[in-house]
């Protein structure tokens, strides 16, 4: 069966990057994905912080990032860059920890002032640790993610076309990888 995770950067529960992921996560389970899902705010702050390798709450995360064909990283974005709750994450994972994965970034922000936050700040790191196969990502704003009256989210249709085009080409993709891998 083909893996994915989504490694979820955001601080905040229950906020508009949920609704991105989740759909996310509906869209590639309906391909026959079994998906998982590293909520970072989650793992013990001391194990991120103090860079705990050996704490069983960061090997059983990195282990779901190991087992991946697909990864997606999903963040808010702060100061033009992705949470620094994400990136003490991501300094946690094996050097080449994402060599051979398909990659797609999911970031949202206020406006579309960091709309190569993607670019200019994840990629570079992503890179540092042996991702080659890093797609050009889906950056929502905000707006594109209303909350409704009974408190869930809406999606604005642009933002769900970009979500189903981007989640498309990491299907493709990933499907090319493990041919690739199994020849």
């Amino acid at each position: 069966m083909k893996k994915a995770v989504i490694i979820n950067g955001s601080p905040t529960a229950g906020s508009r990057l949920t609704a991105i992921m989740e759909q996310a996560e509906q869209q590639l389970t309906a391909k026959g994905y079994e998906v998982s899902r590293v909520d970072v705010a989650q793992l013990p702050a001391e194990d991120l912080i103090l860079a705990r390798f050996e704490s069983e709450h960061v090997i059983k995360a990195n282990g779901l990032v190991a087992e991946a064909d697909a990864v997606i990283i999903a963040s808010p974005v702060y100061k033009a860059s992705f949470t620094g709750v994400l990136k003490t994450f991501l300094d946690l994972i094996p050097q080449k920890g994402l060599a051979g994965k398909v990659i797609l970034p999911l970031f949202i922000g206020g406006s579309l002032a960091h709309l190569l936050s993607i670019d200019y700040s994840l990629k570079p790191v992503l890179s540092s640790m042996g991702a080659r196969f890093i797609l050009g990502g889906v950056y929502a704003v905000d707006a594109q993610v209303a909350r409704t009256e009974e408190g869930g989210f809406e999606i604005a249709e642009i933002l769900q076309e970009r979500l189903d085009i981007a989640l498309e080409e990491l299907a493709v993709e990933t499907e090319q990888r493990i041919a690739h891998k199994a020849e």
